[in-house]
């Protein structure tokens, strides 16, 4: 044999060795948390093991990619969890916590995978997943007007549950389906009802907390504090959230919805300017979303605006209300569509007229596109001219589009500090930066997300400053990334003062307070407070 084929079988065989001990370093884990997750779990019905998936299980790649939301992150080459636990009952969860500390690993929870940039399922360091999917029960009281929501629920599945015992109860939360209840509600939560009744988790009453002592606390015994910051500072923080209870809110038999469309060379830029100043003011019953988006029309590349609403009333009063206020829309009679609630959650999630609510009971897993968000506010109108120069450089990129959510109504009515969630009065809406692609590969990825940056570098005189501020379930580690090393508390000032403003100071103290190891971390996570030396 010569040297060089002795040299490549010696490689060869530390390469072998290597996974081997990997292997064996894996299994001796696995035994180790299994044992554990033994010890510490009650009401044993079923094997424990059945509960748990390591790499080499046959159904791990499956029950890994069945939240994955983003396919940015469903590639090999994306870090994997050692071991991926589903719990079916609560003490599931709190010897999950117990067990992931005894063997020294990182613990993501991940209740519907939509987090943007995937850090519910990914991580630099070796981790856990504790998969929260099947804790979706939804108990719903009419008579008192609430409802417990579990963390692994879905959106569509809260609205349809309401529906089933109600036709004029709803949920002011999101308006895609899929998105998961604990997620959702933790980073605050909004939808189309929140100029009516605010945020999702300003309609939060009560929760359930798994702490870093595996000691399950609701809001009487987690205190104020606590119950506080996970209403908008990102539940992963501070526990793992089992539920939450909700107070459902009024809405009408009959709701009126309507799209409106134009290009900017045929009344869009006006449509445009004067959605800033109308959306912001106008009747708390109604909330409009303004999407625009570069495209191509007969050859030529322009811009479309298009104008969406929910109206919590009927179309005759929304048509003369608009026909005052925003005329530059046009909107007619024949625009609107009238509908019960339910079937306006259908509408808002892009299904066809007439679909029955079953579909929001569809989980579609294993589905994602490749995407990027970013996020920002605006308290002042933008004015023609600058969107003049806004459309010049959408059609420059020719991919991203920005969606404009109108604030105002119930959101000027709730202090700043009542929750994590700062960005109340003083915003006229909120912009999210948005692309997607179907191309797979670096060179794709690389470029849409250039393209978004130049857009949000493009926005920088036209909204908030000092901070600039982000929001949180618009996860974007652009604006920070925290190393959970000697200097996380620093790192975590730049991106938590963008998502909290002066919320960021008493989210630190409660972080502080509740989990002084920061044993619940991620990229973007509520750092402690400094130790003093």
């Amino acid at each position: 044999m010569t040297k060089s084929n002795s040299i490549f079988v010696f490689f060869i065989f530390l390469s072998f060795l290597n996974l081997s001990l990997t292997r064996a370093a894996s299994n001796s884990v696995y035994e180790t948390f299994l044992q554990c997750l033994t010890n510490h779990t009650t009401n044993q019905t079923d094997n424990i093991s059945n509960i748990v998936y390591t790499q080499t299980n046959p159904s791990y790649t499956s029950v890994l990619r069945a939240y994955i939301r983003n396919a940015r992150f469903n590639v090999s080459s994306a870090p994997k969890p050692l071991i991926i636990i589903t719990p079916l009952q609560e003490s599931h969860v709190q010897a999950t916590i117990i067990c992931s500390k005894q063997v020294g690993y990182q613990l993501k929870i991940r209740s519907g995978g939509h987090d943007y940039e995937g850090i519910s399922y990914i991580s630099d360091t070796q981790f856990f997943i504790l998969d929260m999917f099947n804790f979706r029960s939804i108990s719903v009281d009419i008579d008192q007007e609430s409802a417990w929501v579990g963390a692994g629920a879905t959106l569509g599945e809260v609205y349809y549950r309401i529906w089933e015992k109600s036709k004029v109860h709803g949920f002011p939360a999101g308006a895609c389906p899929t998105v998961g209840v604990g997620g959702h509600f933790s980073g605050a939560g909004y939808g189309n009802m929140l100029r009516k009744y605010g945020l999702s988790v300003d309609n939060v009453v009560d929760a359930k907390i798994v702490d870093v002592q595996g000691r399950i606390l609701d809001r009487k015994a987690m205190g104020e504090d606590l119950f506080w910051a996970i209403r908008g500072g990102g539940g992963a923080s501070f526990g793992v959230i089992l539920s939450y209870m909700i107070k459902l809110v009024t809405v009408p038999q009959t709701v009126t919805v309507f799209r409106i469309e134009k290009l900017i060379e045929a009344g869009g830029t006006d449509m445009a300017y004067k959605f800033q100043t109308v959306a912001p003011t106008t009747d708390n019953n109604l909330f409009m979303r303004m999407l625009l988006q570069p495209m191509t029309r007969n050859k030529t590349k322009t811009v479309r605006v298009t104008v969406r609403s929910l109206y919590l009333g009927d179309s005759n009063s929304l048509v003369s209300l608009l026909a005052k206020e925003y005329p530059e829309l046009g909107l007619k009679k024949e625009n609107c569509l009238e509908m019960s609630w339910i079937d306006s959650v259908l509408w808002w999630g892009n299904f066809d007229n007439g679909t029955n609510p079953d579909v929001l009971l569809d989980r579609d897993l294993d589905s994602s596109s490749f995407g990027k968000r970013k996020s920002d506010y605006v308290q002042k109108p933008i004015p023609i001219s600058s969107l003049n120069l806004l459309w010049a450089k959408m059609i420059e990129l020719g991919k991203p589009g920005l969606v404009f959510n109108a604030y105002g109504g119930r959101m000027n009515e709730i202090a700043s500090t009542e929750t994590p969630f700062p960005h109340r009065a003083g915003n006229l809406f909120k912009i999210q930066y948005s692309v997607n692609w179907d191309e797979p590969g670096a060179e794709s990825d690389k470029n849409f997300v250039s393209q978004i940056r130049s857009l949000y570098s493009f926005m920088t005189p036209f909204v908030s400053n000092n901070p600039r501020s982000a929001y949180l379930n618009y996860r974007d580690l652009d604006i920070g990334v925290n190393q959970n090393g000697k200097d996380s508390f620093n790192q975590g000032k730049v991106y938590g003062e963008m998502y909290f403003k002066g919320n960021f100071d008493r989210l630190v103290k409660v972080k502080t307070m509740v989990d002084p190891i920061n044993f619940f971390r991620t990229e973007q996570s509520i750092p402690t407070l400094p130790s003093k030396i």
